[in-house]
């Protein structure tokens, strides 16, 4: 052999290793998780993602004055937040007909119909409107390695029931208790896959979708519905949330304002459904968006234990980013948890900016906070459709209630800015992505 043929030889064998190694690298990435359809049930009779990104668009504030109806404010309400069994915020977002259910639909009896917690009622309804965003009927996934993901955390209903003892049944644990809502979905449609329903508290939903990525990265399930709700019933959380001084005086979510003061609670229902890319490629599903990266932490020893640690924020999203195989730099839009406190904000936009500051592309800062208020257990999921929205359309909606910049919110120089008005993806070709903070 000559000695040109023994280096052409060897050449070939040194591609074919670095072509190896290639391949073993591009399997062991994590596979993007495609959102092929979603659902929502929001206040002011938003009922899917078109009406919402309406609202977005048209820079609506969707809360209202708590009706009596709903709870007494002339007995609850005081505008000193430290008053004793009072709550300092008028305004909430409600969903106006949240009693109404179709029973028959889901095949309840009327007596387990009465006792079924208004979340799960949300759940059932949501996940089979988002199914129908995905192209599927209700009955296609049945019998199916679905997975459930649901963040959800109060039970104001358990206490409506439980006021008197006597009225309580069995219905009322299946109805009632926060552990049931996700096998309920499994059981009604009939799926195979992993059901947990998960309270992390204002990270319920978000740590749901990371599950469910997980669950179908590790193909413990071929399909994921990624859920969050929450409902107003009761009075009692907001009287402590007012104790906190997280609750809005003004009864308005100014998200990153000088004004901010606090919080509006709120009540809705985000899902959305999940495959992975592959699957939804062979499939010939209408994919919205891709989830490439997630990850999930605690705060760990901070400030307090509900005082934000923004050294913490810092690695989660790091960890989040590098899952995605993305650059900081690509990043064009962060969708901010935005409590709209004078402590949370500042230290969020710290955050995000020490992570995703690299490049000079500009960034946009939102928080669908100013527009809804804090859907608690579902204000990650609806977050992420929100986000999904803005990439699949290149379009980055207003954040409303935002007029002068907090003083300790440090962004002049960076390349993030908070749009005031619409804003359009300069390059509508380009690949968008955004980022979800926690």
């Amino acid at each position: 052999m000559s000695q040109v043929q023994s280096l052409n030889q060897r050449a070939l064998e040194t591609i074919k290793q670095l072509r190896q190694r290639i391949a073993e690298f591009e399997s062991a990435r994590p596979e993007p998780i495609a959102i092929v359809g979603m659902g929502c049930r929001l206040p002011s009779n938003v009922c899917s993602p078109d009406e919402l990104w309406q609202a977005l668009l048209e820079g609506r504030d969707l809360l209202e004055e708590i009706p009596q109806v709903r709870w007494d404010m002339s007995r609850l309400y005081d505008p000193d937040p430290d008053a004793p069994g009072r709550m300092n915020s008028p305004r909430a977002g409600l969903i106006s007909d949240l009693a109404e259910f179709d029973a028959e639909l889901f095949e309840f009896s009327p007596r387990e119909a009465a006792r079924l917690d208004p979340q799960q009622r949300l759940l059932l309804e949501t996940t089979w409107r988002a199914l129908e965003d995905a192209g599927l009927s209700p009955t296609a996934l049945r019998g199916s390695r679905t997975g459930v993901f649901v963040g959800i955390a109060t039970q104001d209903y358990l206490q409506l029931q439980t006021v008197d003892p006597t009225d309580a049944d069995a219905h009322t644990a299946t109805g009632c208790d926060a552990g049931f809502a996700s096998g309920r979905l499994a059981f009604y449609f009939d799926w195979h896959g992993p059901s947990l329903s998960l309270n992390t508290l204002c990270s319920s939903s978000l740590v749901a979708v990371h599950q469910a990525c997980a669950s179908l990265r590790a193909r413990d399930a071929d399909c994921a519905v990624a859920a969050g709700v929450n409902a107003l019933l009761w009075p009692t959380q907001s009287i402590i949330a007012a104790k906190f001084r997280a609750l809005s005086s003004s009864g308005a979510c100014k998200t990153f304002d000088a004004a901010a003061d606090g919080f509006v609670r709120s009540e809705g229902c985000g899902v959305v459904i999940l495959k992975r890319l592959s699957d939804a490629k062979r499939d010939g599903d209408r994919i919205v968006a891709l989830i490439r990266g997630s990850a999930t932490n605690h705060d760990g020893r901070g400030l307090g234990l509900t005082a934000p640690n923004g050294w913490a924020q810092c690695d989660v999203m790091r960890k989040a980013l590098a899952a995605s195989g993305l650059e900081a730099r690509d990043v064009g839009f962060v969708e901010a948890h935005g409590s709209a406190t004078q402590l949370g904000d500042p230290i969020e936009v710290d955050s995000v900016v020490e992570v995703y500051g690299q490049g000079n592309a500009p960034c946009a800062l939102g928080a669908l906070k100013s527009n809804l208020g804090h859907l608690e257990a579902a204000a990650g999921i609806v977050g992420l459709i929100k986000a999904a929205l803005c990439v699949e359309r290149g379009v980055v909606p207003p954040n409303i209630h935002f007029q002068t910049i907090n003083p300790r919110i440090e962004i002049e120089g960076t390349r993030f800015f908070i749009p005031k008005e619409c804003v359009s993806w300069e390059d509508a070709q380009r690949n968008r992505s955004s980022a979800r903070s926690a």
